[in-house]
C-alpha cells in the first residue's frame, strides 16, 4: 500500500540554542541562526545552572551570592557581546536546574518548535561512563533536534543554503514524522533530496527485487508536485544502517541528514549502546543530522 503523502509546509518560528558556552556547543550556532533566517523563526540562547548541592535543609541561596549562577551570567553577557546575531531576533535564558528539566520546561514555555545544539560525541566507553547529553534530548524532546556532532564540516558557505538533503528512512512512525521537515528544507533551498534506505543482509541474487520494490515505496512517499520544488532521488543500499547512512551522506555531500529516531520517556539502557544508529550517525556524520522523535 502506498504511503500517505504528508504535508509539506512546516513552520519553526521558535528555535532553542542550548549552550555550554564551549566551543563545541557554539560551532552549532551559525546553523540556527540560518534555521532562523530561513523561517523567519527566534533564537533561545539557554544555559542551565546546576542546583547547588544542600547538606542540610536551609533556605534557597540568593542568586547573587551563588557562584555558578553569578559566573553563569558572566558567561552568558561574553557570549551575547561576542555572538550579536545580527537580523535575527533573539534572547537569552538562564535557568537553574538539571539540563534536560530545564530544558523541557523551556521547549513548553515557549512553545519551541526546533532545538539545535552541538554535541562530542563521545563514544564507546567514554559514553556509558559520561552519558550523552545530546542524546537524550533528541530522544526525549517533542521537536525535532538538529545536532551538529564533532565531524559534521563547518563551512561558512554551508550556511548559506543546503544543496543535498538526505533522508534515511526505514518506514517507521519516527522516520514518516521526519519526511515533512526532509521536503520542506528541500524547498526552501530548492535542493536536491535524496530518499534512503538501507537493507543489510540481503543474498545478491535477491537484491535486485527488493531495491526496485524498495523505490517504488519511497517514490510513494513524495507529493506528486514535488518536482516543482526539489530533485528528487531513490537510492537502496544493502548495509548496516549507521554505517550505510554515514557513507552515503559522504559520498553524496549531503549538507543535512534527516531521520526518525525512537522516543523513550528515560534514557534506556539499550539507548547508550555505543552502536545505537542514530547515536553513531550524529557522531560520526560529516553534516548536521536533523532527528523527529516517533
Amino acid at each position: 500500500m502506498p504511503a500517505t503523502q504528508p504535508a509539506v509546509r512546516i513552520a519553526i518560528n521558535n528555535i532553542l540554542f542550548p549552550t555550554d558556552f564551549s566551543a563545541v556547543s557554539e560551532a552549532a550556532l551559525p546553523y540556527a541562526t540560518a534555521l532562523a533566517a530561513w523561517y523567519d523563526a527566534q533564537v533561545i540562547v539557554a544555559h542551565s545552572v546546576p542546583l547547588e548541592p544542600v547538606i542540610i535543609p536551609m533556605e534557597p541561596m540568593p542568586l547573587d551570592l551563588n557562584f555558578e549562577w553569578v559566573n553563569a551570567e558572566r558567561k552568558m553577557a561574553t557570549f551575547a557581546a561576542n555572538h550579536p546575531m545580527p537580523g535575527t531576533r533573539h534572547e537569552t535564558v538562564l535557568q537553574q536546574g538539571e539540563l534536560w528539566d530545564v530544558l523541557s520546561s523551556l521547549i513548553d514555555r515557549h512553545e519551541i518548535d526546533l532545538v539545535v545544539l552541538g554535541t562530542h560525541g563521545r563514544q564507546g566507553l567514554s559514553k556509558l561512563v559520561m552519558g550523552s547529553a545530546a542524546e537524550e534530548i533528541f530522544r526525549r524532546a517533542r521537536c525535532p533536534v538538529l545536532t551538529v556532532g564533532p565531524k559534521a564540516a563547518r563551512d561558512p558557505g554551508e550556511f548559506e543554503n543546503w544543496k543535498t538533503i538526505l533522508f534515511a528512512t526505514d518506514f517507521s512512525a519516527g522516520s514518516l514524522k521526519a519526511l515533512p521537515y526532509a521536503l520542506s528544507l528541500a524547498e526552501e533551498n530548492e535542493a536536491k533530496l535524496i530518499m534512503l534506505h538501507l537493507v543489510p543482509l540481503v543474498p545478491i541474487q535477491e537484491q535486485q527485487d527488493i531495491e526496485h520494490a524498495v523505490v517504488e515505496r519511497l517514490q510513494s512517499m513524495i507529493p506528486d508536485d514535488a518536482a516543482a520544488w526539489c530533485d528528487p532521488d531513490y537510492l537502496v543500499d544493502f548495509d548496516f544502517p549507521a554505517a550505510g547512512i554515514i557513507r552515503v551522506a559522504e559520498q553524496r555531500n549531503a549538507n543535512v541528514i534527516v531521520m526518525g529516531v525512537h522516543h523513550a520517556d528515560k534514557p534506556k539502557r539499550s539507548s547508550h549502546l555505543p552502536w545505537a544508529t542514530t547515536h553513531e550517525v550524529v557522531c560520526n556524520a560529516h553534516c548536521p543530522v536533523l532527528t523527529v522523535r516517533g
